[in-house]
């Protein structure tokens, strides 16, 4: 399954961006390969580009690996609610009020790494277990529809964006 099984109504457009950038990955293994192509990609960083800030209030590097830990236990809780037929609608969360409480800063490359390998482990098994009709269940979160196989695709390219901007805004200077 690929995002181009998704149908529109399946998520809320401001996902579009996530979602396209999943082009080519298959919805089950490209969690898999996804997962660990983006560690590999974040062990390049430099340490001394891990705690610095391209500009006043933005993340950094460390900030952003945490965000994306964070992002993805949210959007699995989701997809678990959603693929079990709970019906409540789900809310959103406000991204940038988890990240001073993280202290992501505090914690070494290899802590936060292992923290985001063994979120992804978990969630690849978590979709595996998911049949395809589970896979097509529609809830809410932050009051737009959502399907459980839409979420594994934001998940995918929600890295793929930032592991992006670590590269145009991190790296490149």
């Amino acid at each position: 399954m690929t995002k181009d099984n998704l149908k529109p109504d399946e998520f809320n457009p401001y996902y579009g961006t996530y979602i396209n950038a999943t082009a080519g990955l298959d919805l089950k293994n490209g969690l898999k390969v996804s997962g660990e192509h983006t560690i590999n990609f974040l062990r390049t960083v430099p340490s001394e580009k891990l705690e610095y800030r391209y500009a006043t209030g933005k993340w950094t590097v460390k900030e952003i690996i945490q965000h994306l830990i964070d992002s993805e236990r949210v959007f699995a809780y989701r997809a678990l609610r959603i693929a079990r037929e709970d019906q409540t609608a789900l809310p959103g969360f406000e991204q940038d009020d988890y990240v001073s409480p993280s202290k992501a800063n505090t914690r070494s490359l290899d802590q936060l790494l292992n923290e985001y390998a063994s979120v992804r482990q978990s969630n690849v098994a978590l979709f595996e277990s998911f049949s395809d009709r589970m896979l097509t269940h529609l809830g809410t979160a932050s009051n737009s529809p959502v399907s459980v196989r839409a979420i594994g695709f934001i998940i995918m390219g929600h890295e793929i964006h930032h592991c992006g901007v670590i590269k145009e805004r991190y790296l490149d200077n």
